[in-house]
């Protein structure tokens, strides 16, 4: 299983999202400062869980469900949103 799916089986599990998307953006990043092997992700996730929450507070509950695959993700990209945002 690959670390875009353990990213997002994660999600699933933990905010029952009515939607999510994980896109592995490591490519994009090859050669900059810093970009040693991949880890940079993108996250858009829309779940209930997040009503009623601060942008602060959506990112930190992504982070900490992801907490045990941190060693993997260099960056994270989150865009957290309730039903009807988008």
């Amino acid at each position: 299983m690959s670390l875009t799916e353990d990213i997002r089986d994660r999600l699933l599990a933990r905010f029952a999202p009515a939607e999510v998307e994980v896109t592995d953006d490591s490519r994009q990043h090859a050669g900059h400062a810093g970009a040693t092997g991949g880890g940079h992700y993108t996250v858009m996730i829309v779940s209930d869980h997040f009503r009623g929450r601060s942008l602060l507070e959506r990112h930190r509950l992504v982070y900490e469900a992801l907490e045990p695959l941190r060693k993997g993700i260099h960056t994270l990209s989150i865009r957290a949103l309730v039903p009807g945002d988008i």
